[in-house]
């Protein structure tokens, strides 16, 4: 397979490093299962030298060298700051890098990236109707650019219609994992072992609600409301009444910054709080389910595992 990756000015270090070493390191252990090295990488740009993130020269090919690809790979950029990253993916300065992804995929080559280089995707318009997933803390920002994106901020990998995209900062290197295993399970798996990286289908236990809450104003009180009232029974009309907004505006604002509906995001901060206290205090699940509003501890524990990914004795600590 040949693949093209791409480098441009603010790349992302360690997002490009892991691209290229999981890729490096796959052709390095085929011969170990008695397979051929497959993966031919090339880095092309939009000038003979591009400066990453944290300030290393790169000299890459010329970004027509990607026109015979069979994958083209687009890294994220190297910003913290939402507004900067607003300002690079639709300013001139990535204008090179955008074409080619849109005329990449005209040609019905497959695109990948990861954080925020889904942002460029989306910014070239091949996400448009399609599901995909970026970095959980800039799914709100991302929701409101691009509307026509169906974005699922919990996954840690989704593929749709010949673009793969992938979640936070080092869901570059389960991108790069899932490229690998497109053609050989088994080495993705031998990979992963000598990189000592674990399987992560989901951003979901990274998530902070209410980090992302604050991108709107109605979405904060709620969340605050919330937590003022947690160990208590619920109800969204209620809270809608005492924040000062309907019901549906309520339902409207929730959905349209976290994507998801108001109960939804309840149980998600009753979980948070749940793991904060299993993680720190020796309370009985019986007493924290109280504390977050669960009559029945079975509830919270099934919750638990649906959200977390773990039990609540890994969640101690146990194992």
């Amino acid at each position: 397979m040949r693949i093209a990756v791409v480098v441009y000015d603010g790349v992302f270090d360690s997002g490009l490093a892991a691209i290229l070493d999981v890729l490096d390191n796959a052709n390095a252990l085929a011969r170990q299962i008695h397979e051929p090295p497959t993966w031919n990488v090339t880095l092309v740009g939009p000038a003979p030298q591009v400066r990453t993130g944290a300030g290393f020269l790169v000299a890459p090919e010329r970004l027509e060298q990607a026109h015979t690809a069979d994958l083209l790979v687009v890294p994220a950029f190297g910003a913290s700051d939402p507004d900067a990253l607003l300002d690079h993916v639709g300013g001139d300065a990535s204008l090179a890098v955008r074409d080619l992804v849109a005329h990449t995929r005209a040609r019905g080559t497959t695109v990948a990236s990861a954080c925020a280089g889904t942002f460029l995707l989306a910014e070239a318009g091949v996400l448009d109707g399609l599901r995909a997933t970026t970095t959980w803390w800039l799914s709100p920002v991302f929701r409101k650019r691009y509307p026509k994106v169906e974005l699922d901020h919990s996954q840690m990998l989704i593929t749709s219609d010949g673009v793969i995209t992938a979640g936070a900062a080092f869901g570059h290197v389960d991108l790069a994992l899932a490229i690998v295993r497109a053609s050989s399970p088994a080495l993705a798996d031998l990979v992963a072992r000598y990189l000592v990286v674990d399987e992560r289908p989901s951003q979901a236990a990274y998530t902070i609600p209410g980090a992302l809450a604050q991108s709107d104003p109605t979405v904060a009180a709620f969340e605050l409301w919330i937590r003022e009232h947690l160990a208590q029974p619920i109800r969204i009309p209620e809270a809608a009444g005492d924040i000062g907004v309907s019901e549906r505006t309520l339902q409207r604002a929730v959905q349209r910054t976290i994507g998801t509906s108001p109960i939804r995001f309840v149980q998600d901060l009753r979980i948070e709080r749940a793991s904060h206290l299993l993680r720190t205090t020796d309370l009985s699940l019986e007493t924290i389910s109280r504390k977050v509003g669960y009559e029945h501890p079975n509830t919270l524990r099934v919750l638990l595992r649906e959200r977390t990914g773990k039990t609540t004795s890994a969640l101690r600590g146990g194992n």
